[in-house]
């Protein structure tokens, strides 16, 4: 045993030298602090749901530990994945997001902003609503506007159930009328601010004017002087 811990005791005292310059190395070197923007990551939503509120799609997190260890770290290789496999219509709390960092042993989280999510799932519906035209300006004077037709006059809203129960029209682009003398058609684009509901299929609309000149009535004789008369634009003959 002697003669074990005499043999090549030079080389035992360098590795042990050696041995303890690195270990004071490891254990004095500067710790550091650094910042990263983590992507969040939802995984697995069940199908025939959808995310219905606003979650941060990046985490502020920030990470202790020696510096050659935070060299080593590449932004585009952290990410914080929350798997949505097993969740139902409802809201769900998703805390300690430092647990589903991928960080390296001898690095430490000392802040996550936020430090937690609310995640709210709903059922995805559709609804078929009636398509809405507006007009601006008024056609050219003499004439009216007469019948109105918008093809497809309907269109399927999908989205968020709880979104969707208070939408019951969509509009189109308001169509210009200033100087029209004839009818025409044009496509139109549809209009629908939802947040989290939005257009299935269609997104336009065909629009068809009619443009009906203003009938004028006959004279009409009054005490030896004559009237004219037109006839009143019929109410009813335009959408607003």
């Amino acid at each position: 045993m002697f003669k074990f811990l005499t043999e090549n005791w030079t080389l035992k005292i360098i590795s042990i030298v050696l041995a303890l310059l690195l270990w004071t190395f490891i254990m004095g070197e500067r710790r550091l602090e650094v910042g990263y923007p983590v992507p969040l990551e939802l995984q697995s939503i069940p199908k025939g749901l959808m995310v219905a509120n606003e979650v941060p799609s990046l985490i502020d997190v920030r990470v202790s530990g020696p510096r050659t260890l935070l060299s080593k770290i590449s932004p585009n290789d952290i990410s914080i994945v929350v798997d949505l496999s097993d969740l139902k219509p409802g809201l769900t709390t998703f805390k300690r997001l430092e647990e589903r960092l991928n960080l390296p042993s001898g690095l430490r989280v000392t802040r996550l902003s936020p430090s937690f999510i609310d995640l709210k799932l709903e059922r995805i519906k559709q609804k078929l609503v009636p398509i809405k035209i507006i007009f601006s300006g008024e056609p050219l004077s003499g004439f009216k506007v007469g019948k109105v037709r918008s093809v497809p006059d309907e269109v399927i809203i999908e989205g968020a159930e709880s979104e969707l129960k208070n939408v019951s029209e969509v509009t189109a682009e308001k169509v210009n009328l200033k100087g029209v003398n004839e009818g025409f058609s044009l496509i139109v684009p549809l209009v629908h601010r939802g947040t989290y509901t939005h257009f299935k299929d269609e997104k336009t609309t065909e629009v068809q004017v009619e443009i009906e000149p203003i009938e004028v009535s006959p004279p009409v004789v009054t005490d030896g002087v004559e009237e004219q008369t037109s006839v009143p634009e019929e109410e009813g003959n335009r959408q607003e």
